[in-house]
């Protein structure tokens, strides 16, 4: 991609050359050497690019790891004063790097780069001396996901992977450690996840694994050095708990510090992840908005096909008619044991709608897998991707739903109602098919490392959203207005999302009324409701980026077809689009309309 820019700016530089004969000497000489000092910063940008990033590895190896980089497998860097001193010198050495270069000489596509290398390291500086969730955030400190990635991702010989397990091993007590010395004035909400989490990291650290490396071709000095590390580790993880547990004790009789981070800090974090261009305030002034609108369409379908499945007269509070329509339909949904094999089986179908319909071509070659959330995963989102990076393209994507078995039969039902039988499908578009799996396998594939690498969560979770609704449109459901009227409760609820978490947030809105704008203005279950207010206790800014980036995409689309009418073709925009990586909307649509 950057070098097919180059080569454009190259070609029209030269046939303006040829095409102005009375050009002087002089001034052709002058044209050839600004174009060659274009070539030089292009090539100049390209090379600390890559230079960026083997030092980006070089500091957060664990970062390398989960993007299929496997620099230094085996070191887990302790969290204290001397890793923040590191990260900051970085950050500072990278900054002067970059702003050494001349903007105006970049192409489209590196000019991007160069904003996306500037606003991750603006974010992580921000985060280390203005947010400080290191200090109030005992959540961040678990040492089970990157032992998992070295144990379950097959990159290299099993005897490799776990000799970087036992290297890992050696400095988990330390990085416990810091983290209690890190934690200052938490939230009682974090610690609690913290807790639950960290019980979850013996399902990594565990029998199996203590099995594995007996069984492994690992020398008898190696396999007495992993016993020895391994029950240190647990030991440490155990000690960790009870220390949390003690911690929250504390916080529920002395009280802590509230999770609400302000109108301030949000809007600084806003800017930096989401990228969109407006505040966070105009956002969610214009969810207000889209709310009554996406509200009115509910109401039409809720007319319409009311005398369908209710005998009694329909209620003159349209609010009051959709919940109760809703109410009856989502009663048809799986049994509660079959949750996640109904999930895994919905794949195929969803792949033969989108080949069918040419939308996009699908690599078949990359594996989605379907499995039961891991434990350490468990308490922040019911359903979600983990998806290798551009290091391991083959590697399995693994599509995590959690079971329901550790629920109440009350509970079970009311989240069985919510992902019913229609919006179990709109759900498994926006995960997997041609949802979060699909975007991630095109950002993969990305020239650009880092469009793929330093990924836009709006744009990410916005494809997704995006797609929910591009499938209806094409056809699937067959127009059923049954999964037209779901959809758009689905929609609502990103609509929802993004109004909540502001409200929560900056405007201090309280878990009841939060529960009564879910429930009784977004048509939600109340088990989803609840779930969604832990969510929004636990994250910031994070639950607006569906909305952000849906409204950015769906827009763009709906203005290059305006522009190029009948030439518009809906599998080469999708494709394009997806070409580009994870890169903020904004950056991507100046990509794709300065062409």
């Amino acid at each position: 991609m950057q070098k097919s820019a180059l080569t454009l700016a190259i070609s029209l530089g030269l046939a303006s050359l040829v095409g102005c004969n009375s050009m002087t000497n002089d001034t052709k000489t002058a044209q050839n050497v600004q174009q060659s000092e274009l070539q030089q910063s292009a090539v100049s940008f390209q090379q600390y690019s890559d230079e960026f990033i083997n030092a980006l590895w070089q500091w957060s190896p664990t970062w390398a790891l989960y993007s299929g980089k496997h620099v230094n497998d085996g070191y887990l860097e302790v969290p204290n004063d001397q890793a923040r001193a590191k990260t900051l010198a970085f950050v500072a050495k990278q900054q002067a790097k970059l702003t050494a270069f001349d903007k105006t000489a970049l192409t489209t596509s590196e000019l991007i780069d160069y904003e996306l290398i500037s606003n991750l390291l603006a974010s992580i500086k921000w985060q280390q001396e203005r947010f400080k969730a290191w200090q109030w955030n005992p959540s961040q400190y678990n040492v089970a996901g990157g032992f998992a990635q070295i144990i379950n991702e097959d990159f290299a010989p099993l005897d490799e992977r776990l000799q970087s397990v036992i290297a890992r091993l050696e400095n988990v007590p330390a990085y416990y450690l810091a983290a209690q010395a890190n934690i200052e004035n938490p939230t009682i909400e974090h610690t609690q996840l913290a807790i639950m989490q960290n019980k979850g990291a013996f399902s990594v650290l565990s029998d199996d694994l203590a099995n594995k490396v007996a069984e492994s071709g690992l020398s008898s000095t190696e396999k007495a050095l992993f016993n020895t590390r391994f029950e240190l580790a647990k030991t440490a993880i155990n000690q960790h708990i009870d220390w949390l547990t003690a911690l929250e004790a504390k916080l529920e009789k002395e009280g802590a510090r509230s999770f609400r981070i302000g109108e301030e800090l949000y809007e600084e974090k806003f800017a930096l992840d989401i990228q969109a261009g407006m505040s966070g305030k105009a956002l969610f002034e214009k969810a207000t908005a889209d709310k009554l609108r996406v509200q009115s369409e509910m109401a039409k379908i809720t007319h319409d096909i009311w005398s369908k499945y209710i005998d009694t007269p329909i209620p003159k509070d349209d609010n009051v008619a959709i919940k109760q329509l809703i109410d009856v339909l989502s009663v048809k949904h799986v049994k509660r044991d079959d949750f996640v094999d109904e999930v895994r089986a919905q794949i195929p179908e969803l792949v033969k709608f989108v080949n069918e319909k040419q939308l996009m071509t699908l690599d078949p070659s990359k594996p989605l897998v379907v499995r039961e959330t891991p434990e350490y995963m468990r308490g922040f989102a019911g359903a979600s991707i983990s998806a290798p990076g551009p290091y391991e393209k083959s590697a399995n994507t693994y599509y995590n739903v959690t079971p329901l078995d550790g629920m109440s039969d009350e509970s079970a039902e009311s989240y069985l109602r919510e992902y019913n039988h229609w919006i179990l499908q709109v759900l498994n578009i926006h995960e997997a098919i041609p949802g979060h799996y699909t975007q991630l396998v095109y950002s993969n594939e990305s020239p650009s490392l880092i469009k793929s690498l330093f990924g836009n969560g709006a744009m990410v979770e916005g494809w997704a959203v995006y797609t929910e609704r591009m499938m209806l449109e094409e056809g699937y459901g067959n127009f059923e207005p049954e999964m037209w009227l779901m959809y758009y409760k689905w929609n609502l609820r990103v609509i929802a999302n993004t109004i909540l978490d502001y409200s929560i947030q900056v405007n201090g809105m309280t878990e009841e009324q939060a529960i009564e704008l879910m429930t009784k203005e977004a048509f939600q279950q109340q088990a989803e409701a609840e779930g969604k207010w832990r969510r929004a206790t636990l994250s910031q800014v994070q639950l607006t980026s569906y909305y952000s980036g849906y409204r950015e995409i769906y827009d763009l689309r709906e203005e290059l077809k305006q522009a190029q009418g009948e030439e518009f073709d809906l599998k080469s925009f999708h494709e394009q689009f997806l070409s580009y990586g994870s890169a903020p909307v904004k950056y991507i649509k100046q990509l794709m309309t300065s062409q």
